[in-house]
């Protein structure tokens, strides 16, 4: 009678248990020992999703200025990716890459003051230039002075489902037209930013690192779903990447490139989110408070004041900034909307006309 083993693997901290068998026994799933399975399909898959899309797949090196009180005057280099959206030399990647600021009491580090595109299999330098930036989505668009380059193919993203393949290409640390394969782990999660930017994003488990950033989440036909913009990080964390929905990119990469910038209604206030206990304490309704108006805003035309709070907007209850915003992005510029706010204990509705955002 052949024996069935099992014996307990550690690797590291994590214990996994593999199944042994003697070389004789037959192996099926009924009586729990192993199969093995051919993973040709996989692996073809994936060979020929990365020589279809690698081609439209760039690196990007940006130098930035850099002053601290060590030294004025300095230079820092980083690394992105970006995706060929043209032939003619238009690429789309994330904002965070060429159009970042940031600075303590140390240092500043300005805009990008140069853009290097590098192709596919090709080591010549391409200086690039931005055409327009959209920190409100985290997009960008840059230009190259070059014809005949291979456009990506677009997916749905509307379509994605949970558990299909994906992989990842981009630049991860300087490392060109790298890939990294792996699943969809999950569609429309919210995530929050280290600014405190809120993205619905396509979540996946394949490797995104550093340089990543821009590059091209594709499925198993090869076609983009979505833009690589972050990951998580940090003790206990594996495996958890996002990448912004390509359909949500496309009206935003046409109007970059008409406008240079993203054309948005606008109400023009700053508001204060009320839940009940900060309502009930400050003897308030639940709501939006109103903290301050934008000079010639159009809620200032339209007679809202500081100390309102907004219960509603277009007859649907609000209770965030954020909330109001997606009635608010629902509408084109010149559109009216119409709001109800609470004001010294009554409800007052207001109607106003959206501008464009400055």
């Amino acid at each position: 009678m052949a024996f069935l083993g099992v014996r307990e693997k550690i690797i590291g901290n994590t214990s996994v248990q593999t199944t042994a068998t003697t070389p004789n026994e037959k192996n099926n799933s009924v009586n729990g020992s192993l199969t093995q399975i051919s993973l040709s399909s996989y692996s073809d898959t994936g060979v020929s999703v990365a020589e279809k899309v690698r081609p439209s797949i760039v690196g990007i090196t940006v130098e930035y200025s850099v002053n601290s009180i060590f030294s004025k005057n300095g230079t820092s280099t980083a690394s992105g990716s970006g995706i060929i959206m043209s032939e003619d030399g238009y690429i789309l990647t994330n904002n965070h890459i060429v159009n970042s600021t940031s600075n303590n009491s140390y240092y500043e580090v300005a805009k990008a003051s140069k853009l290097t595109v590098y192709l596919y299999n090709d080591e010549t330098p391409y200086e690039a230039k931005i055409i327009g930036t959209d920190e409100q989505t985290d997009l960008a668009v840059i230009k190259i002075e070059k014809t005949g380059l291979k456009a990506c193919e677009l997916g749905d993203s509307n379509s994605v489902k949970v558990g299909e393949f994906s992989m990842a290409i981009g630049n991860p640390l300087g490392m060109q037209s790298s890939v990294t394969g792996g699943m969809i782990s999950a569609v429309n999660r919210e995530v929050t930013d280290s600014d405190g930017k809120t993205f619905i994003l396509i979540q996946t488990d394949a490797a995104i690192n550093a340089g990543n950033s821009g590059g091209a989440l594709v499925n198993a036909e090869g076609k983009v779903i979505g833009i690589n913009t972050l990951k998580l990080s940090g003790t206990g964390i594996e495996g958890m990447g996002f990448a912004i929905p390509i359909n949500s990119t496309l009206n935003i990469y046409e109007q970059l490139i008409q406008y240079n910038k993203v054309k948005r209604p606008y109400i023009g206030i700053s508001g204060i989110d009320l839940d009940e206990k900060t309502a009930d304490y400050n003897k308030l309704v639940v709501g939006i408070y109103v903290k301050s108006i934008d000079d010639f805003s159009s809620a200032e035309k339209a007679g809202l004041k500081v100390g309102d709070v907004i219960i509603e907007a277009d007859g649907k209850k609000v209770t965030t900034m954020n909330e109001l915003n997606e009635i608010k992005n629902t509408h084109k510029i010149g559109d009216e909307m119409t709001l109800k706010v609470n004001r010294n204990g009554k409800e007052v509705s207001i109607t106003l006309t959206l501008a464009e955002q400055p």
